[in-house]
Order: C-alpha cells, then structure tokens, then sequence
C-alpha cells in the first residue's frame, strides 16, 4: 500500500533525525570540545549581548567578546590555581611521612597475613628508595617523567592539549557569530513552522535559563559544605579544597573525584603525623559520602531538577542513561538536553490531549 505525502514527510524526518543522533553517538569523542564551547557559549552569551548593548553600538562586539572571554578563562585559572596550595603544604610532607607510614603499614600488615598462613615480606626499604627517588626529584626530572609517560598514552596527551587550545578558539567564533548561526539554524526551518518552532525554542530556552541558575546555587551551597564540613574536622586546607570541590562538581563525577583525591592526600598526610589516620578516613567518609548524597538526592533533584520540572528520579535516570550512551559528553549533555525533552514531551501531550484520536477514544 503506498504512503500518503504525510506519512513520506513524517519518515523522512525520523530517517533525518535517526542519520543525526547516530552520527552524534559515533562522533561523540570528536565533538566534545564543540560540545563544551556551545553550552559555554550560550551560558556567556547574554553577557557578551548585555555588554554589546551597554555600549550602545560604540563599543565593538569583539571588545565585549574577548573582555568576557579573557574574564570566564581567568576564572576558570583561579578555580584551578586552588590546587595550588594543596600541593605546595603537602609534597613535603609526603616526603616526611611515607617512610614511617610504610613502616606502619608493615607493622600492621605482617601479623594479619601471618593470621592467614600467608608467609609474605614487605620489601620496606625498598619501597622507601623508590618513594624518595621520586618524591625528592626536582621540577626539571619530574617533567621528564611526565612527558616520557605521556609518549605512553600520546593520543590521551595529544587529546587533553587539543581541546585545550581548541575549546577557546571555537568558544570565541560562536561568541562572536551566536545569532548569525542561530539564524542559519531556523532557517533551515520551513517557513509554516516558524510560530511553532520559535515558540518551542522560547520555552526551551526558559528552562536551559532555570537550570543554569539551579546548577550555580549547587555549586555555591556545596562549596560552602565542603569547605565547613572539613573545617569541622580540623583540616587546614579546608577552604582551597572545599571551594575547588563544590566548584568543580559542574563537571559531574570528575569534580568529585579530584575533590576527593585531595581531601585524602591533604588529610592522611596532616593527621598520619599525629597519629590519627582514622580521623582522616571518618572525615573523608562523613563529608564526601554526605555530599555526594546531598547533592544527588536533595541539592540536584529539588534545586536543579524542580527548577525545570523534572522528577527527581528522571535526574538520577538522565545522568546514567546519557552518560551511558555518550560517555563524558552525555554526562555534560544529560540535564539540558532532558529539559528541551521535556519541553517537547509537554507539547505532543497537549497536542495528543487536543487531537481527534484521544476525543473519540
């Protein structure tokens, strides 16, 4: 039975729109830095277009471009320059402390393996040469042994620098060209859809607004949380870190771990001197393990999720689906592109409620 010109319309547009998710999916690895440079690119672009229009015409786009730019980089160095700090107090307390902590562990370890009737010798000293070898190197050698290393994994080396220099370079292009390529963009739209698309974009672009706002206070409530939380404990690199891990987490599950490598590194270090290492695991337990619940179970589902109505479990079901499906990319991806799903999903169920199939069922 042939189709109707209907029917040829809606398959050509499945084809099309089925051709684009694959493509997205195959290229994901690709696409990641024009990835970030867009969702960057439209959270910054309302300042560039503030600052376009506080100079009324006399101040040139690219000015306000580079100025927001030059300030979101700055930013994002001092976000980084956290870590700073943490390393400069801790590398020579690390070189204090293995040596003793490797006798301790041999201590601790050797009557437990013995209990087991497993007769194994730590090679103490051993151990210890290696660590000094290594932790006493001076900047020059350890670059050494970090780009040797990265000979190892060139492409991950090689990828990390590339979207480096890449991610500013496209995020300075899109700025500059946003609404030339928004332009580009509806018209590829037929124009008896216009209304309806423009609309649909509107709303969607409301929520993407009321996400962003919800992942700011996120971030903000967590970085206060981390920072007291291991201030209560008596860490005294509680603020870098707490600030650097409530931060970071807009990078989800990659800014929790780093956060969490340097709570360990910093407290085992200050408080394996004093003889308390199991303080340093109850606060790396209590704090971590409580922010991570509070913000996927509270801070996430009720700031961010209720803010662009969705469930909490479908915040919990995006992350792991997207970031299944897309890896890093789909993690990034998950909430925004649930909130446009869910703008659309709102749409066909008004339109099904209005339609002939659902009134004469």
């Amino acid at each position: 039975m042939p189709m109707s010109p209907t029917q040829k319309r809606a398959l050509s547009w499945l084809l099309l729109i089925f051709g684009a998710v694959l493509a997205f999916w195959l290229l994901a690895p690709v696409l990641t830095p024009f990835v970030v440079a867009a969702i960057l690119a439209y959270a910054l672009t309302p300042v560039v277009d503030w600052l376009d229009g506080l100079g009324r015409g006399r101040l040139p786009r690219l000015l306000a471009v580079v100025l927001v730019e030059v300030i979101f980089l700055l930013l994002l160095a001092a976000l980084l320059l956290l870590v700073v700090p943490v390393l400069v107090k801790q590398l020579p307390l690390l070189r204090d402390q293995v040596p003793p902590m490797l006798d301790r562990l041999n201590d601790t370890l050797q009557p437990l393996l013995s209990q087991l009737g497993l007769h194994i010798s730590l090679d103490v000293a051993g151990l210890k040469a290696f660590a000094m070898e290594h932790l006493s190197a001076n900047v020059q050698d350890g670059l050494g042994q970090v780009l040797a290393s990265a000979k190892l994994g060139g492409s991950v080396a090689l990828s990390l620098v590339g979207n480096a220099v890449l991610i500013p370079v496209v995020l300075f292009y899109l700025l500059m060209e946003w609404q030339r390529f928004m332009g580009l963009l509806l018209g590829l739209v037929p124009p008896r859809l216009h209304p309806v698309v423009t609309s649909f974009t509107y709303e969607a672009d409301t929520v993407l607004g009321q996400y962003l706002h919800g992942q700011l206070l996120v971030m903000g409530v967590l970085a206060v949380y981390y920072s007291a939380g291991l201030a209560l404990f008596g860490l005294k690199l509680a603020l870098p870190i707490g600030v650097f891990t409530g931060l970071a987490v807009a990078i989800p599950y990659l800014g929790f771990g780093l956060g969490l490598i340097l709570a360990a590194l910093a407290g085992f270090l200050e408080f394996a001197a004093q003889g308390q290492a199991t303080h340093a695991l109850l606060m790396l337990v209590v704090v971590f393990g409580v922010g991570q619940l509070l913000e996927s179970f509270v801070l996430t589902p009720r700031l961010v999720g209720e803010r662009i109505g969705l469930h909490p479990l479908a915040v919990i079901f995006a992350l792991m689906a997207f970031g299944h499906l897309l890896g890093f990319v789909g993690v990034l991806l998950a909430l925004p592109l649930s909130a446009v799903l869910l703008v659309a999903v709102r749409r066909a169920r008004l339109a099904y409620l209005a339609s002939a199939l659902y009134q004469d069922a």
